[in-house]
């Protein structure tokens, strides 16, 4: 185990002083000494190609070695400007990235995550990214070389961070953010007494499948179709938008503020293509909570604005509990494409299961569409 505080100091040391990424729960562990930096020295993106961009432009404007955090998940964001831009054979940029490496080999974890942690050594290798695994503070030594050689190369290179690698040592900083007092899960669970039971769900990542999936079994209920988006994040609302299209029953994306802002895009071509069937629910508690409560910076945008301009017909905001059920009916019996915002608390179900059985959750949902007059 490694103390986060003297990885930070290594890197100083080092003169790295610039950071950008997507928040990651095997790195969450930094977020303490993120918080202490200034907006001008560490900013969360709201993808990893995104993060990777915001490094170049940084290292162009100062001769500076960056670093970018992630995800191994997120690697496949961070592909194309790591390729087209960053590789040797084009700019050659020099950048140090910082995986968290879910499914790393022994150790057990969600087939999403066993899948993409099976293949990141061989996805570095491809994209010519000499790494090292991160394990003990020996390791510091081969962290050393390869910074050593991005700086006389000019080329990205990667560690890798295992689940619990890292060691907080920081002292905790009490963030001041908006609070509500609506839970995710009262929504989820208001939500699935008034559908209907043709209606289609299609949840983001993180805690929203995973509280539908079990609100869904302590209820009971039949009432509506699921499917998770265990990872994919970001995807969510164009996935729900490909189910719409063949259907005339309600389809609803229930999205994260994180979720949302990664493919912000989506809904430009939600809003041109979208029938009347279409519902977007956004859960806002402005922080990727599932990986640490970091920030979105989601708190300066305007949704109302956003999602009208870019030809949404109707826009509804939750912020009190009270409202809930009249605004929810309301919405439900909206014709679309329609958006509805909800101010939520941070916290989750206690005991949170995941979905299992991910080839079941499909084929149900598919059967779903072959019930009689269901389209």
């Amino acid at each position: 185990m490694i103390k986060t505080k003297k990885l930070f100091n290594f890197l100083k040391k080092n003169k790295i002083n610039f950071f950008s990424g997507v928040p990651d729960s095997v790195l969450k562990n930094t977020k303490i000494y993120f918080e202490k930096l200034p907006s001008t020295q560490h900013m969360v993106t709201s993808n990893e190609g995104s993060s990777i961009a915001l490094c170049i432009g940084y290292h162009l404007s100062t001769g500076n070695l960056p670093c970018a955090y992630m995800q191994n998940s997120g690697l496949g964001n961070a592909i194309n400007p790591l390729i087209s831009i960053a590789h040797k054979k084009v700019y050659s940029i020099p950048l140090l990235l910082l995986i968290g490496w879910r499914g790393a080999p022994g150790i057990k974890d969600e087939p999403q995550h066993e899948l993409k942690g099976s293949i990141t050594i061989n996805l570095l290798k491809l994209l010519g990214i000499k790494h090292c695994i991160i394990k003990k503070d020996q390791d510091f030594k081969k962290l050393q070389k390869l910074i050593n050689f991005s700086k006389k190369e000019n080329q990205p290179v990667a560690c890798l961070f295992r689940k619990n690698t890292l060691k907080n040592d920081y002292s905790k900083k009490t963030n001041i953010s908006k609070k509500s007092l609506i839970l995710r899960g009262d929504i989820i669970k208001e939500l699935l007494n008034k559908i209907d039971k043709n209606t289609k769900l299609i949840s983001t990542t993180g805690f929203t499948s995973r509280e539908l999936n079990q609100i869904r079994n302590n209820l009971g209920t039949n009432k509506g179709s699921d499917f998770y988006m265990v990872g994919g994040m970001g995807h969510s609302s164009i996935v729900s938008l490909g189910v719409s299209l063949k259907t005339k029953k309600n389809v609803i994306c229930l999205d994260g503020d994180g979720s949302f802002l990664m493919h912000l895009g989506s809904i430009a071509t939600i809003s041109k293509i979208a029938g009347k069937n279409f519902k977007h629910v956004l859960f806002n508690n402005y922080s990727h909570e599932s990986v640490g409560g970091q920030t979105t910076n989601i708190d300066k945008l305007n949704i109302k604005n956003l999602v009208l301009s870019s030809g949404y017909k109707r826009y509804f905001k939750i912020k009190a509990k009270k409202q809930v059920s009249l605004k929810l009916e309301k919405f439900l019996k909206l014709k679309g494409p329609s958006f509805l915002e909800i101010n939520i608390s941070s916290g989750s179900l206690k005991n949170l299961k995941r979905p299992k059985n991910l080839q079941a959750v499909k084929k149900k949902f598919m059967n779903s569409f072959k019930k009689k007059n269901e389209n």
